[in-house]
């Protein structure tokens, strides 16, 4: 294999390895990292060995993050708040699309490692059990059942009704509507019974340090806000599909870059998902920028 086809097929398959790593790890910057060793690996490969390029870099990608994983579970165990993954926003590739949502992403975290490799490799990327365990060095009967007990563990996270784009976006802007406006009437309409939200500021920026649970709980919180965004207004940058869940981009207090996704359920949300922490927001384009030229 060429040095310029070598480097063509690796490009190929970037994408695809980038979305593994970050569905392995929760982290834009940590699949990166990956990716880029997968890349120096491949390069000191005897590529003129490896037959089925992708399974090859996807074992490699696999195993890299099984190895990151040993490290990022100890630090989540130290982490200031809930902690939530990085949000990724409306994929322009419709092939980088898949069900993994927001909640399920929360849900993978409560996955052993090897459970959530056999259960994306499998359920997710289409990599029949022989493969998967080439990936993750465990025989096929044993991936098997990792695969089954990762279902049985995030069943209640799968997304059951899933919400089609535009009615979700129209949502969002209701709800973005309602929530700065300090309309708590029609606020309250929106939210379930049980409806939570979870605010990860890692520490850095204010966040609630535990997720709010119950109607009430989120709407006092939500009264609380209202006199704040009446003296400092959220500025709104977009409507956006984040992993998977309506939601929208705002600059809070002037300065901070925040996501809000909503988990809607039959016309109710029944999760809100606040993402404040900075080192979460990187892959998003200067959006400070982009809301001073609107």
């Amino acid at each position: 294999m060429s040095e310029i086809s070598s480097t063509t097929v690796f490009s190929d398959l970037r994408p695809g390895l980038v979305r593994l790593a970050y569905r392995m790890l929760g982290s834009i910057a940590d699949a990166e990292d990956v990716v880029h060793d997968a890349w120096l690996r491949w390069l000191a490969a005897d590529r003129s060995m490896v037959d089925e390029p992708a399974a090859y870099l996807r074992t490699i990608v696999t195993r890299l993050c099984l190895n990151e994983l040993k490290s990022t579970r100890r630090l989540r165990e130290t982490y200031i708040g809930p902690w939530l993954p990085d949000p990724i926003f409306d994929p322009e590739d419709e092939d980088a699309a898949d069900d993994i949502t927001l909640p399920l992403m929360i849900a993978l975290e409560r996955l052993s490692p090897l459970e959530r490799a056999a259960f994306l490799l499998h359920d997710v990327f289409g990599l029949k059990f022989e493969a998967v365990a080439e990936a993750i060095g465990r025989e096929a009967a044993t991936c098997r059942k990792l695969a089954s007990r990762a279902r049985t563990h995030i069943h209640d996270a799968r997304q059951r009704f899933a919400v089609p784009k535009e009615e979700g976006l129209r949502f969002a802007a209701a709800f973005f509507s309602a929530s700065r406006t300090g309309d708590l009437a029609a606020l309250r309409t929106m939210l379930a019974e049980d409806v939570v939200t979870y605010a990860d500021g890692g520490g850095q920026v204010p966040a609630p340090s535990q997720p709010l649970v119950g109607i009430d709980a989120v709407m006092a919180r939500h009264a609380g806000l209202a006199r704040l965004f009446a003296v400092r207004p959220s500025q709104l940058i977009r409507y956006a599909m984040i992993d998977g869940l309506p939601g929208f981009i705002t600059i809070e207090e002037a300065t901070t870059v925040q996501t809000t996704a909503l988990n809607v359920e039959q016309g109710k949300v029944v999760a809100i998902y606040v993402t404040r922490n900075p080192d979460k927001l990187r892959n998003v384009v200067d959006l400070r920028a982009t809301a001073a030229g609107t």
